[in-house]
């Protein structure tokens, strides 16, 4: 049975309401403040006949024969078959500003053809970043976030068992080259570009310090001069901007996804003046074929004769329907589900009203 459904609509009042005040350091990036991604190739041992077949992932007694060597064991012409080692990928962030000594969270992943990490501890391995200089050294425990169970002739798993973290399983040995202090001025990069909110910025900074010290450059950059905030430092200029409220504005967006069916927009959403009507159309389509046999001993063959019932049905709907100017799409989305219509039905509905031309935002499906 094949269900065809068109499009349903129904009218409601426009609301107000206001967006709230956001602080300045939830809107921008900080120049210079930012991490800066890890990566390493490490071995887990300990496992509990979970770890990789050396037969297919070749790399592992590659890398199981280098650490061997390195603490002096010689293993030069050796046969290794072991099940409780695996090689794994090691990624990681170092934080902004980290200094040698601290800890950072890593994330061990299996890269061949090992079943589970669960009860592993990764060998100490070297994370580099993408200048190729180790800024860490990681080693621990993994903790690993999923269950493998086996049987003879059956297997269970829940969640990921190959993949797992280490907390604080990563030491900073390499600090990143740069001096916060010295810079003359610090560029605030907004998250979401935009000239409205870019320039919200920049009057309240000068409001809030009494001085003209930010300029708008452009819809993501707002550069603050430091020298006349009056700061002791940049530092200290940095934690009296960081909370200042802004109400930051953004462009009207609807975000849906079809595959969960989960509707997102924005409270600027507005739909022109538009009628729509719905109806829906249920197709059916039944297949019972006759089988004709002959009669016993008698010269013949069987037949198989189809037999085809189809229909078509419509069902009663909402009529035409009218919404003025200006009604907001969340009272509509509102009204939607007061009527029971599904999510899916929804952005048929909106995908249909965009393509009028009277659905004013940014439409984005996933």
């Amino acid at each position: 049975m094949a269900r065809l459904a068109t499009i349903v609509f129904v009218i409601f009042f426009a609301g107000v309401s206001l967006s709230a005040p956001v602080r300045i350091k939830d809107l921008v990036e900080f120049d210079g403040v930012r991490g800066n991604d890890l990566v390493g190739y490490g071995l887990v041992v300990g496992l509990n006949g979970t770890g990789d077949g050396i037969r297919n992932a070749p790399f592992t007694e590659e890398i199981m024969s280098n650490i061997l060597e390195r603490l002096g064991v010689n293993v030069t012409g050796e046969q290794f078959r072991p099940r409780n080692v695996a090689a794994v990928f090691v990624t990681a962030a170092l934080p902004p500003f980290s200094r040698a000594g601290s800890q950072i969270d890593i994330t061990v992943s299996a890269i061949g053809d090992a079943s589970s990490l669960l009860g592993g501890t990764l060998v100490m391995t070297p994370l580099n970043a993408a200048d190729g200089q180790i800024y860490a050294v990681a080693q621990g425990t993994v903790i690993a976030g999923g269950i493998s169970a086996e049987g003879e002739a059956a297997t269970e798993i829940q969640g990921v068992p190959t993949s797992g973290v280490i907390p604080s399983g990563a030491r900073v040995e390499r600090e990143v080259e740069f001096d916060f202090a010295d810079l003359d001025t610090v560029r605030l990069a907004l998250r979401t570009p935009d000239f409205t909110t870019a320039g919200l910025i920049e009057t309240a900074i000068n409001a809030t310090l009494s001085r003209p010290v930010a300029r708008m450059i452009d819809p993501g950059t707002v550069v603050v001069n430091v020298a006349a905030t009056g700061a002791a430092s940049p530092a200290h200029a940095m934690g009296r901007i960081e909370n200042i409220p802004v109400e930051p504005q953004r462009r009207a967006r609807v975000v849906v996804d079809q595959r969960s069916g989960t509707i997102v927009l924005g409270e600027d959403v507005r739909i022109s003046r538009v009628a729509v009507s719905q109806g829906n159309l249920t197709l059916r389509i039944d297949e019972t074929p006759l089988v004709i046999q002959p009669n016993p001993f008698s010269p013949g063959e069987t037949v198989v004769v189809p037999r085809t019932a189809a229909e078509i049905e419509e069902e009663p709907g909402i009529g035409l329907a009218e919404i003025p100017d200006g009604t907001s799409l969340s009272q509509v989305i509102a009204g939607l589900n007061a009527l029971g219509v599904s999510p899916r039905d929804m952005i048929d509905i909106l995908k249909s009203i965009k393509a009028a031309g009277a659905l004013h935002a940014e439409f984005i499906v996933r």
